[in-house]
């Protein structure tokens, strides 16, 4: 080759590797305009869903069913959470990527090696746990012109500079109010972060915002449920709704309804969908109250002023908190000889919906596990068909699924190769009673309250359901409840992580496994995949969060390490180091008999106050099983509880609800179980017992 032909072919060679590197999308330029090339960039996984419609699906396909089995670490970073869980789908732009973690810290990563380029921390408050359900969890952030958008557990939103980690911008979105928080991630739409709250099972009233991204400005605002008749409504749409209220209902309250998670969004219809939540606090069984608009619905708006165009609800009259805040795909479906544009859902009520994204429209619907309180969905008024199974206001039933949901938080997927919707999905029944849920169920015949339940034990599955026929395809019964979201692939791959530590791999078509690999670490968040310079890697963060990591069993071996890590695999990679088991701290060690009234009234005080974060079957979850306490928190017990010695920790002062015989009453009754404990007899309480009648009864 002569000298002119190697410059001109260096040349031309040089001019293919830049426009190659220019392909991708930077950082910076992350917006409206170039979203479309964003969706094509194998690189980029530039929001939390892989995209607008939220499908959880890689067109990457280097990683398939023939080679996954070479699957290993590439590399994983340490996301500096031991207590809490991780909930966070990372995001990767420009070779980073992003990801929250508890409280609403953000890290950012070289994508290729898993240096750390930086953190961010909002330095929320240890006491604020307080205020939240179910920890402090963030799922996720979203990118925009070069900027990496957070909600804080607390209810602040901050845009932060994506190369330097430090903050631009904070807004308080709640108003420190209490009982609000954010654990779900923002979504950027037409220069708006969107983002709702928590706070349902509190009372709070629900609510979703519009903020500009580049001042932080609030644009507008989407109230889900009303407020006060008395003080007017925000909106027509709120009116609309209050109508469909109990003329005797509390107003006090806030109603619930917050949208606390899922958002899904369709630029050709400028439509931005939002799921909503419950009632808050829970609602009585009352049919004929009314179906309290917007609770347990998808409601869509408009992009540009949030107001209203149109609203489906899952569950009108929610009684059994039954969100619709399960996150929602949109997809292109052939239905009936017709080519529809569609959104669908898999919310906690056990149907699963298929609607039309411009009109509203129901579609589909049928059950994707066992449901008992509605035998189907009427598809001319697009109502839930109640058995009357569901009615606890004069005894307990057994109804399902529970108030965990058939299908929770854990994103399903959506294979447009297959046609399919993997769903990580439970089989769980809920005893309600009187108007609160029975959560202490010991001594309780199932036979009794439905013979077809005698024997049965929860459990979770994989389902991969056809939308447009509405059944399963394939379903794998897995060994554990809960289990993590999931990603699906062009390579023929449906992944997901376990509550027992494993990510494993399946064939989307046939449901075959293909590969298991132990972590050690819980899995809940849901995975994703991206490729640079040729490599596909696929990454899913790990830490557990929940309860019953040891079932109760005291036989079982501790749980292990929890400490969140984000895990990034490759074809050939390396050995994943399992984490060390956590060693069990010995129960409480005295012997002294606790009064029994004393332990009576620390009973009933535990369950309103303690038992949600603590548990309530002896359980070794991430937040500390009390029976276990050292003896230094025994002694100083009142001044934990009531004094925030441990607040830092997220052990919050309860000093406004409980006072120093209160804590002593606890604090007896926590011993009590400790002692029977070690005797064998893991049960807050003996069933049948006075104390097990006693508890009941609150």
């Amino acid at each position: 080759m002569s000298m002119s032909r190697m410059r001109r072919t260096a040349l031309l060679l040089s001019i293919a590797l830049l426009a190659s590197c220019n392909s991708a999308v930077t950082i910076d330029q992350v917006d409206s305009g170039r979203i479309p090339k964003l969706d094509k960039d194998p690189g980029a996984w530039w929001t939390t869903g892989g995209n607008y419609a939220e499908q959880h699906f890689s067109p990457l396909d280097q990683v398939n069913e023939e080679n996954v089995v070479r699957l290993g670490l590439a590399w994983e970073a340490d996301l500096e959470s031991l207590r809490f869980g991780i909930e966070a789908t990372p995001v990767v732009v420009d070779g980073v990527i992003y990801i929250s973690s508890s409280w609403g810290r953000v890290f950012a990563f070289d994508a290729r090696s898993g240096k750390q380029l930086w953190k961010f921390d909002p330095e929320v408050k240890g006491g604020w746990l307080r205020n939240g359900c179910c920890k402090p969890v963030n799922r996720g952030v979203a990118v925009w012109k070069g900027r990496v958008y957070v909600g804080a557990f607390d209810g602040r939103l901050f845009a932060i500079d994506a190369r330097t980690g430090r903050k631009v911008w904070e807004v308080n979105t709640t108003d420190s109010k209490p009982y609000y928080t954010i654990t779900g991630a923002p979504r950027i739409v037409k220069g708006k972060v969107v983002i709702g709250n928590g706070g349902a099972d509190f009372g709070t009233r629900g609510y979703f915002s519009a903020y500009d991204a580049t001042t932080g400005k609030m644009v507008w605002r989407f109230y889900v449920v009303p407020g006060d008749p008395k003080n007017g409504f925000e909106t027509p749409d709120i009116a609309a709704a209050a109508k469909t209220w109990a003329p005797d209902h509390d107003w006090s309250v806030g109603g619930g309804g917050n949208p606390w998670d899922s958002f899904a969004y369709d630029p050709e219809l400028n439509l931005l969908y939002a799921g909503t939540g419950n009632a808050g606090p829970f609602a009585k069984y009352n049919p004929a109250g009314g179906d309290g608009l917007y609770l347990s619905s998808i409601v869509a708006v408009n992009a540009d002023t949030g107001k209203l165009v149109w609203h489906y609800q899952t569950t009108p009259g929610d009684s059994w908190d039954y969100t619709a805040t399960q996150n929602m795909i949109l997809a292109d479906l052939k239905i009936g000889g017709r080519d529809r544009k569609v959104i669908m859902q898999a919310p906690k009520n056990g149907f699963f919906y298929v609607l039309d994204r411009a009109s509203g429209d129901l579609l589909k619907a049928r059950n994707y596990v066992d449901v008992n309180w509605a035998s189907g969905v009427d598809m001319k008024t697009g109502r839930p068909i109640l058995t009357g199974k569901g009615d606890f206001r004069k005894e307990a039933r057994l109804v399902f699924p529970s108030g965990f949901g058939g299908h929770n938080w854990q994103p399903m997927a959506f294979n447009p190769k297959t046609g399919l919707v993997y769903i990580p999905a439970r089989e769980e029944g809920f005893i309600w009673g009187a108007d609160k849920p029975t959560w202490f169920s010991q001594g309780m015949d199932l036979a009794k309250l439905d013979p077809k339940y005698r024997n049965f034990q929860p459990y979770g599955k994989l389902i991969a359901w056809d939308p447009v026929a509405q059944r399963p395809v394939w379903t794998i019964r897995q060994s554990t409840l809960v289990n993590g979201g999931l990603l699906t692939t062009a390579g023929n791959l449906v992944i997901g992580g376990t509550e027992d530590g494993h990510i494993r791999i399946y064939s989307a078509d046939r449901g075959k496994q293909l590969k298991d690999i132990f972590v050690g670490t819980g899995i809940v968040a849901a995975p994703i995949s991206y490729e640079l310079d040729g490599v596909q890697y696929i990454a899913v963060a790990a830490g557990w969060n929940g309860v019953k990591m040891r079932r109760g069993d005291p036989d079982a071996p501790p749980p292990y390490d929890n400490s969140g890590r984000l895990i990034v695999l490759k074809l050939d990679g390396g050995k994943i180091a399992v984490p060390d088991r956590i060693p069990l701290t010995p129960f409480i060690a005295s012997d002294a008999p606790q009064p029994a009234g004393l332990v009576r009234k620390g009973a009933a005080l535990y369950q309103t106050n303690c038992s949600m974060c603590h548990g309530v079957i002896g359980e070794r979850g991430v937040i500390p099983d009390l029976r276990r306490m050292s003896e230094g928190a025994v002694e100083h017990f009142d001044e934990i509880v009531r004094g925030g010695l441990l607040e830092m920790n997220g052990m919050a002062s309860f000093a406004d609800t409980l006072s120093a015989p209160d804590a002593e009453a606890i604090k007896a009754f926590v011993i009590d179980w400790a002692q029977r404990s070690r005797r064998g007899d893991q049960r807050p309480w003996p069933e049948n017992s006075a104390l097990d009648a006693h508890a009941k009864a609150q």
